[in-house]
């Protein structure tokens, strides 16, 4: 059994370097040449370690979820639909414009192809949103509809920060936009 040689990289650091690329430069601004340079590693062993850049990309969007991203799942275990909006439109202010970080939203700036994903989280606000209208919190909403603008706020507050927009003028934006919030 021959042995191959030992791999010289760091397969997450390889994983962290693309997620910041993606979220900078969205998936199309970003090519495996970029990659392989930003990481100093060749194409091949990139190829051997991810399988493709969509793969990579789809690794990027579950590390940037379940880290960076993950705002959104705090905030919907929040005992009132008041508190998980808040969180959802405060959380987004934070989390676009963390200092050391890319602005905005790799969800928002990465491609057209992560609209299920951004569904999904619709869906999840939603259902998180039912809940609360049938325990009579939020009587006579449309959750679908709440969940929607709740997360346009988010994307919205995304789309300010990679604008340039400081992270006081986004939770201004945040308490602007909450102040709509029925009851």
């Amino acid at each position: 059994m021959a042995i191959g040689r030992p791999r010289s990289f760091e397969p997450q650091q390889v994983l962290d370097i693309a997620t910041r690329l993606f979220w900078e430069h969205g998936y199309d601004g970003v090519s495996i040449a970029d990659i392989t340079e930003a990481a100093g590693i060749n194409r091949r062993s990139l190829y051997d370690t991810f399988g493709s850049k969509e793969e990579l990309f789809r690794q990027a969007v579950e590390q940037y979820v379940g880290g960076h991203g993950g705002y959104a799942t705090v905030a919907l275990g929040l005992p009132t639909a008041w508190e998980v909006a808040h969180a959802m439109v405060h959380g987004a202010a934070d989390a676009t414009s963390t200092p050391g970080r890319p602005t905005g939203c790799l969800l928002v700036q990465g491609s057209s192809d992560l609209a299920d994903v951004r569904d999904a989280g619709v869906a999840a606000l939603a259902r998180r949103f039912t809940a609360a209208q049938v325990s009579g919190e939020i009587p006579g909403q449309d959750p679908v509809a709440l969940a929607r603008w709740i997360t346009a706020v988010c994307q919205g507050i995304a789309v300010q920060a990679r604008s340039g927009a400081t992270r006081e003028e986004l939770h201004a934006i945040a308490d602007r936009a909450l102040r709509a919030w029925p009851g």
